[in-house]
């Protein structure tokens, strides 16, 4: 129990450390914003490792995070093979052929306004597709390997960004679009100096979205079927077995894949609509 107890102190000095620094006079520089979250962070991992270890948890229940860590440390070379097939294949290959297919048929949808009233509904309909169902058919479609995984990433890619975009382009209020009418501006330079610029909040809010999107469809998909490697293959095979300090180890990459992918496409958008009141301190 004194692990246990040693946990408790822990909780308490943290949360009063966090509150002081959160409400402090300093709260809202950099330096505050950046300790906070670590803080908390790692007081969730010391009172994890305690409570385990203080309670006597089995590792096939909860591992501890130093077994996790142990875990990860000793199978780089077969996490990163993991990593490579699920996300720099099968994530990012679909992410990208669903976005750039989505944004392309927003723009010819907002050109046709039937296009876009028949669309729309379709698409409400697809997003609420189980991706359990709809896997199993595309991974016996497109084969076991990555092509399978693009394509499930594509399916549930598309139809988010694809609302995304179109509420982005019908963003633009009457006005505008009237005065790029009275330079004499056509339908194109309309959509590429008016309206595409105006839609980039929305268009990156959906690659925000996606992103996550883009990773469980991925990891998914690989429990119908996958070769020998991926990190859904990995998680399967290795609750099977027991060994549940992979498992976690599998969802730490999952995890910090997921972080990395979204903070860059949320640096990316912050370079291209600096210009937006959301941007501006």
């Amino acid at each position: 129990m004194l692990l246990v107890s040693l946990a408790l102190v822990l909780w308490a000095g943290a949360w009063w450390m966090n509150a002081r620094l959160a409400t402090g006079p300093a709260r809202d520089s950099a330096a505050v914003r950046a300790a906070v979250p670590l803080i908390f962070g790692a007081t969730l991992l010391a009172l994890w490792e305690l409570g385990v270890r203080g309670l006597d948890v089995p590792m096939v229940i909860l591992p501890a995070p130093s077994v996790i860590a142990a875990t990860f440390a000793g199978r780089l070379p077969t996490l990163w093979e993991d990593f490579v097939q699920t996300f720099l294949k099968g994530a990012l290959s679909g992410y990208v052929i669903g976005c750039a297919a989505a944004v392309a048929v927003a723009i010819v949808a907002d050109r046709f306004a039937f296009l876009r009233r028949g669309l729309l509904p379709v698409g409400n309909f697809m997003a609420a597709l189980p991706i359990v169902g709809t896997a199993p058919i595309l991974v016996m479609w497109f084969g076991f390997d990555w092509q399978s995984k693009a394509a499930v990433v594509v399916v549930m890619v598309f139809f988010p960004m694809l609302v995304n975009t179109v509420a982005g382009l019908a963003d633009t209020g009457s006005m505008q679009r009237d005065l790029m009418r009275t330079y004499g501006a056509g339908y194109l330079q309309t959509l590429v100096k008016l309206r595409l610029p105006a839609a980039m909040p929305f268009i990156f809010n959906g690659l925000k979205i996606c992103t996550t999107l883009a990773l469980i469809g991925a990891i998914v998909a690989e429990f119908f079927g996958s070769p020998i490697r991926g990190v859904g293959f990995r998680i399967s095979t290795s609750v099977g077995q027991l060994a549940l300090d992979m498992v976690w180890a599998e969802i730490a990459v999952a995890a910090i894949a997921g972080t990395l992918f979204y903070g860059a496409i949320a640096a990316l958008e912050k370079r291209v609509t600096f210009w937006h009141p959301s941007h501006r301190s």
